[in-house]
């Protein structure tokens, strides 16, 4: 605890305390014991002296008990040597402060009525708002219930010039924050400030000016004590239950703007009861542990520019975008729509050009929330038809973040650019697919709108796990392939996770439904050893992304009994697969590509297909657009088994996939893998080399045949016999 900050804040509270008996006295004189006071048109007299210690202040004569109990709970002067400051006497201090400064503005009520104007709109003549009456408080407190307002800023001072404090505001407005005003700073006021820039300031604007003087800012904190108990049912004098609630309901803090004085560390200090931490834009000490706030209590010497951001990141605040400003229709309605042929303006992906889609966490000081750049040609910038490189790389940053939940965030991608009406999406990580039609180009659509889309649809469905997040989209080649290695070093990381887990060891699987709006039966249960088959989740991926959203695509799965070891089949993943499907299937097998495989949807990273003459299995990726042994090329094989369809023979499937224990075990395994393209084999040469060490045959790769070798069963044949692959001795695959 800064020993500064301790001594500031007690010496402003005795003044503050000073300064309200020498007026109540006064007041007393004037008036007698039974004068009634209190704030106009509100049932909660001086609510947070009535909040917090349950006492009642309906007459001057009341306030002396008030007056009392400040004197005797003040702590003593911080003093010179010898002195070890803590927080503790601070925050006395400091709640002490608002009783006091309740008073003076009651006494003021009393000698002035019309010093504040009566309701929510502010005069020509006057600006200054006083307490918010019953009527504003049940109108604008729901608000902070229900999400409408997320929090608000008490403001204390003023601006350099009239233009900061109007960017300040602008900016808190947008993040649908309130705006408290109170107090100045050399002569200036932050809300005078407001109105000689041309902002329209009151209730209506969120843009509150409580008063001219430090004492109003005890408005903005009489709010939210009223808050807890109109809306948190608390009763008054619960003050623990009202300040808990406070901290964690209303998201709230101060901002200081100009010198902090005694009295205004005393209210800062008051503030961080509530857990209301204080952000300023002067060089005083901070506080940073956490403790009686969600993270530090004092954040100084922050830039204009900078703080109201991270006044956001110190209070914890989650904001919500409740519109998306893009000129196409936006929603799940048009998730399932289709950009064909001439439609196309702009082509992306879908193995024509490199495509990447990359989540990945930074500092915070790193991120800057809603900032949106296009490194490269935008739509504007190229003609009908076009097809560009593109990468999507959304870094995001926040206490709460952690590396597991990038792929979860990563994958809501696919879904969120597909609700854009004209624009269709499909597959996911280096794989992706991007269409935009000519109507959506027509109507406005760039690619910054998928930035747009992005911030705003992400911090609305998962804003719990991160506190800002900034969108960089490239269509440039070289940056394109800079970010498609880097962005495959993290999947591979990812996917090295989940080593050592067994599926007979888990009881838990979970579903992932994300690819229903393509493929409307298709179910994915991923286990520890099947990844799913657009090769972004696996199960760990999957129980993270449920234990962020428990109502989402990855629902647990109970496997149950089992009913075929072999082949991989229970109980209780079959009921699952039954529902989910809408009954369009009652089972399938895990560990089959004969035998009523998984379904197959339109994301999958490769299709396997069976190959009769070899008496083994072929796999092709995504990427390779060229011909196969089975007869056909990866568009039409994902296009033939795709849509939800279990197809025997046949099965999409993760690049990971290949080389888990589990893949096609029940058909023999790896050791059926007769033939895949050169690029696939390179990619995961090590992963399957150390595989099929496993198997006893360290040399497998070697005997697999890719495309230099042949393109048809007839061409490979002779090359699998030359090598001796052991899948032409294996019992044959559909006997």
């Amino acid at each position: 605890m800064s020993k500064i900050i301790a001594s500031a804040a007690i010496r402003g509270a005795h003044n503050i305390v000073d300064k309200a008996e020498k007026k109540w006295k006064e007041a007393m004189e004037k008036w007698s014991a039974n004068e009634p006071v209190g704030f106009p048109n509100t049932a909660y007299y001086l609510p947070i002296i009535y909040g917090i210690s349950g006492m009642k202040v309906e007459k001057l004569g009341d306030m002396e008990a008030v007056l009392k109990k400040c004197k005797a709970l003040l702590p003593p002067l911080v003093k010179e040597e010898h002195h070890l400051p803590y927080l503790g006497p601070t925050l006395d201090a400091g709640m002490l402060t608002f009783w006091a400064e309740e008073i003076l503005e009651a006494i003021r009520y009393l000698e002035n009525p019309d010093f504040y104007v009566r309701g929510e709109d502010v005069t020509d003549n006057n600006i200054w708002l006083g307490a918010a009456d019953d009527v504003i408080m049940r109108k604008r407190g729901v608000e902070f219930v229900d999400g409408t307002a997320p929090g608000f800023a008490a403001i204390l001072g003023a601006a350099p010039v009239d233009e900061i404090a109007k960017n300040i505001a602008e900016e808190l407005q947008k993040k649908n924050l309130y705006v408290f005003m109170a107090g100045s700073h050399n002569g200036g006021k932050f809300a005078e400030q407001l109105v000689k820039a041309g902002v329209q300031i009151g209730w209506g604007t969120r843009l509150v000016s409580f008063g001219p003087d430090t004492s109003a800012a005890v408005f903005a904190m009489g709010f939210a004590t009223r808050a807890a108990m109109s809306f948190g049912g608390i009763e008054a004098g619960d003050y623990r239950k009202i300040l808990i609630y406070n901290k964690d309901r209303v998201f709230a803090f101060a901002m200081t703007m100009g010198d902090v004085t005694d009295e205004w560390y005393a209210n800062g200090a008051g503030a961080i009861n509530w857990g209301f931490p204080i952000i300023a834009d002067t060089p005083i000490p901070q506080i940073l542990p956490t403790g009686v706030c969600t993270y530090e209590h004092v954040v100084s010497n922050v830039p204009h520019d900078e703080i109201v951001n991270k006044a956001i990141e110190v209070r914890g605040l989650k904001v919500t975008v409740s519109e998306i400003p893009i000129p196409v229709a936006f929603g799940p309605a048009f998730e399932g729509e289709r950009v064909r042929g001439d439609d196309i303006y702009l082509e992306a992906g879908g193995g024509r050009t490199n495509m990447v889609e990359w989540v990945t966490t930074k500092p915070m000081d790193e991120v800057e929330d809603g900032k949106i750049e296009v490194i490269g040609p935008d739509i504007g910038d190229i003609e009908a038809g076009s097809r560009l490189p593109f990468a999507i790389a959304v870094e995001v940053a926040g206490r709460q973040m952690q590396d597991d939940y990038e792929p979860i965030l990563e994958r809501q991608i696919h879904h969120l650019i597909n609700y854009a009406q004209g624009v269709m999406h499909i597959g996911q990580r280096d794989i992706a697919w991007l269409r935009v039609g000519k109507q959506a180009v027509e109507k406005g659509f760039t690619l910054e709108h998928i930035g747009t889309i992005l911030h705003a649809k992400l911090h609305q469905d998962f804003g719990r796990i991160f506190d800002k997040i900034q969108v960089k989209l490239y269509t440039e080649e070289d940056k394109v392939k800079e970010i498609v290695e880097k962005a495959k070093e993290t999947y591979a990381a990812r996917d090295a996770r989940i080593e050592g887990m067994t599926d007979e060891t888990t009881d838990t699987y979970y579903s992932c439904t994300l690819c229903q709006s393509f493929a409307p039966s298709h179910v994915c249960v991923i286990t520890p050893e099947k990844t799913g088959l657009c090769g972004s989740y696996n199960w760990m991926d999957c129980k993270a992304a449920y234990e962020i959203n428990p109502t989402g695509p990855n629902q647990p799965v109970e496997k149950g009994q089992i009913l075929d070891e072999k082949f991989g089949q229970w109980k209780g993943v079959n009921e699952f697969i039954a529902k989910a499907s809408r009954g369009k299937l009652d089972h399938y097998n895990m560990y089959s590509i004969v035998n009523d495989p998984w379904t197959t949807c339109g994301c999958c990273e490769c299709v396997a297909a069976v190959l009769p003459m070899c008496n083994g299995v072929m796999t092709v990726n995504r990427e390779h657009t060229d011909m196969t042994p089975c007869g056909m090329k990866f568009s039409t094989l994902a296009g033939t088994v795709g849509g939800g369809l279990s197809t025997p023979g046949f099965i999409g499937h993760g690049k990971y996939n290949i080389c888990q224990r589990k893949f096609i075990s029940g058909d023999g395994g790896l050791l059926r893998i007769v033939w895949m393209p050169k690029t696939l084999k390179e990619e995961i040469k090590d992963r399957f080399n150390e595989r099929a060490k496993e198997l006893g045959v360290p040399d497998l790769l070697d005997k697999v045949a890719d495309e230099t070798v042949g393109e048809t069963e007839e061409a490979i044949l002779p090359f699998l016999q030359e090598k001796g692959h052991p899948a032409l001795t294996m019992d044959p695959i559909l006997g």
